[in-house]
């Protein structure tokens, strides 16, 4: 995969040093404050994040190092602002999986998308409470967690379904007033047998139905996290 305009693709072997520097939480969350609120200054962005604006600033600075973001037009020309330079982070998780580096930044980067998830929730049940969003999202709002039973080929063929029909309604909404940010997460884990797990007594295998929502991306992807 190449980096375009829209997707930053992340290659463990030729991007160490900016796969490093993304694995900073806070990083992690300066990006996607951007991704979703648009251009903003450190000082605007502490508020949001609960930091100081010299931690903000310095975070900030070594995003534009590894050219995840820039500087954005100013408006007053007193404080820098910046923005994104992409919508979303992707990369190959067989890739990411052939590196302790890959594999842990995979890690984190799931499970701030979880943080993501839990803040999102509460921040649609504010908004709709609140007025401002309208009752015609109350129907099309939800989480699922379903658990099919798919393989390999199967599960890869459900991503690029969702990809291709993302793309086809995002342009086809690009210019409806009616349209809105909206958090998509979905999730494809594959969970082995309990039976099937390292150290099970004999006996303690049980046929559960646990329920976990997580990310995906086989390019998986960090968009607005």
């Amino acid at each position: 995969m190449d980096s375009d305009e829209h997707n930053r693709v992340l290659d463990p072997e030729h991007d160490t040093a900016a796969l490093k520097a993304l694995t900073h939480p806070l990083r992690i969350r300066l990006l996607g404050l951007l991704r979703q609120d648009g251009p903003a200054t450190a000082s605007e962005l502490a508020v949001r994040t609960g930091e100081s604006s010299a931690s903000a600033s310095y975070h900030l600075r070594v995003l534009a190092k590894y050219a995840f973001i820039a500087e954005a037009e100013h408006r007053d020309g007193r404080e820098r602002r910046w923005r994104a330079l992409h919508t979303v982070t992707s990369w190959s998780n067989e890739a990411m999986e052939s590196s302790a580096a890959g594999r842990a930044f995979v890690s984190l980067a799931r499970r701030r998308q979880l943080e993501h998830l839990e803040s999102s929730l509460a921040r649609h049940e504010a908004d709709m409470a609140g007025g401002r969003l309208g009752q015609e999202w109350v129907e099309a709002s939800g989480i699922s967690d379903l658990m099919p039973r798919l393989t390999p080929g199967s599960l890869n063929e459900l991503w690029e379904t969702i990809a291709g029909k993302l793309e086809e309604l995002t342009a086809r909404d690009a210019g409806d007033p009616r349209a809105e940010h909206v958090v998509l997460l979905t999730a494809g884990l594959p969970l082995a047998p309990r039976d099937r797990e390292d150290g099970d007594r004999e006996g303690a295998g049980r046929d559960g139905a646990d329920r976990e929502d997580g990310d995906r991306d086989g390019a998986d992807r960090d968009g607005i996290s």
